[in-house]
């Protein structure tokens, strides 16, 4: 029998997925691994006798798919900080996370005082089509009172079939009578990637998350950046993965091959020799026509993130500038369950850059560090403790790092790295890491 699973690559939520299918195996069962078996099973009797001891003694009745799931967790929680059970609901908004689009209305929402706040209707929704404006403060969702509910509950409400509408009734400052207004959802596709020019000769783009959109988005992002300064004006390009907690294992691939025009991107390495697989990039893929590129990182890119750091780095595409990363290196696939049963998320093999570095529990050290000044305030809750600190990680493959600064000013005036990242591209000030110098090939 064929089994359909789903690669994954994120961070702690983590999400990257491509399509894979395995291939069943024979396999020859001597004397040890029919003792190993018959020890397995005994194990398993074990556990069917104390899962009939706390359904028949419990204090209260239990539910029985509650302990089951449970029990389940429990297993893969043992085993590393990314294996974990998914039930249907989990498992459903993981696949509308990675597709990147959704039926619903088109705000970006926060929860303040109990109610539901707009942050920021997004351009060519229904939201914004129909007058919501930032700082409008949800009230009411089809007549029922958003006070109670959660944040998500609320997501959840709002978002539904393509074609459908909701009523919302809205609280905005000035005006005197609740505005009430009715909405008909549609196709939302979350922008994963937004850019600007900075001045008038350098490029900015930055990615928040690798879903289904992200290549597109980074395609169209670079011909406007053209378009808008002009090709032959742009002295370079800034990619700013900072705070990026990973995404799609295919869309990671393009986006670093959309600055290469050849070699490995990354590898994955699983139990077995024969799992092994490698990822190239295409040739004539670099859209940017070879201009300087500087990659901005933190404690908070992960994953996906590092995966294009490290392949751009290793080519010496890029000159890599902020702070080491989180060090996820390690791959999640999704084995759908069956209808109504969720799936298993389950670690199956390492991830290696170009030059054959696992950054497992180590992450990925810019070329030039720089640090961020961070207000007393919140300088206990700025660095990112990283994969070392999670309990039951996967070890490194030599010394691991714990630990890293992943705040990111929200004024650009006061973001060093950035400023130095546009200092570097413009000649403004220098450093013997930028531009990278091409040493020897890398493996491909």
């Amino acid at each position: 029998m064929r089994k359909t699973t789903l690669i994954l690559l994120g961070a702690l939520a983590g999400t990257a997925v491509t399509l894979a299918v395995t291939q069943p195996r024979t396999l020859l069962i001597g004397s040890s691994a029919k003792a190993a078996a018959s020890d397995t099973y005994r194990q398993l009797n074990l556990f069917g006798d104390v899962f009939e001891r706390v359904r028949a003694d419990y204090v209260d009745k239990p539910d029985d798919k509650k302990l089951v799931e449970s029990a389940i967790n429990g297993m893969l929680a043992g085993l590393d900080p990314h294996s974990s059970y998914m039930d249907p609901k989990s498992f459903d908004d993981m696949q509308v996370q990675t597709r990147g689009e959704f039926g619903g209305l088109g705000i970006e929402v926060t929860m303040e005082d109990g109610l539901i706040k707009v942050v920021a209707p997004i351009d060519d929704t229904p939201a914004a089509k129909a007058g919501v404006r930032a700082n409008d403060m949800i009230t009411m969702l089809d007549d029922e009172a958003v006070q109670g509910m959660t944040l998500s509950q609320a997501v959840d409400k709002m978002r539904g079939p393509v074609n459908t509408k909701i009523k919302l009734t809205i609280v905005r400052k000035g005006v005197d009578k609740p505005i009430v207004l009715n909405i008909t959802r549609d196709i939302i596709r979350v922008k994963s990637v937004r850019s600007h020019p900075e001045g008038n000769d350098v490029g900015y783009i930055r990615i928040t998350q690798f879903n289904e959109q992200t290549a597109d988005g980074l395609k169209q992002s670079i011909a406007d950046l053209k378009n808008q300064l002009g090709t032959d004006k742009i002295k370079g390009y800034i990619l700013d993965l900072r705070n990026n907690p990973g995404g799609l294992l295919d869309q990671a691939i393009s986006v670093s091959n959309a600055f290469l025009n050849k070699g490995e991107i990354v590898s994955t390495r699983g139990r077995n020799s024969d799992e092994t697989q490698r990822f190239n990039a295409r040739p004539g893929g670099d859209l940017t026509n070879g201009k300087p590129l500087i990659v901005l990182i933190n404690g908070g890119s992960a994953s996906a993130s590092e995966i294009v750091a490290g392949a751009l780095q290793d080519h010496k595409r890029a000159t890599l500038v902020g702070t080491r990363s989180f060090g996820k290196g390690s791959v999640q696939t999704i084995i759908p369950l069956g209808a109504g049963n969720g799936a298993l998320r389950l670690t199956t093999a390492r991830y290696y850059t170009p030059s054959g570095r696992s950054i497992q529990a180590k992450g990925i050290v810019p070329d030039i560090v720089v640090l961020q000044d961070v207000p007393d305030e919140l300088k206990t809750q700025t660095d990112s403790k990283g994969e070392a600190s999670l309990p039951g990680h996967l070890k490194a493959e030599g010394t691991e790092k714990s630990g890293s600064q992943s705040y990111v000013p929200p004024d650009e005036k006061n973001d060093k790295a950035l400023k130095e990242a546009i200092d570097l591209l413009r000649g403004a000030t220098s450093n013997a890491a930028f531009p990278p110098k091409v040493q020897t090939a890398v493996p491909n």
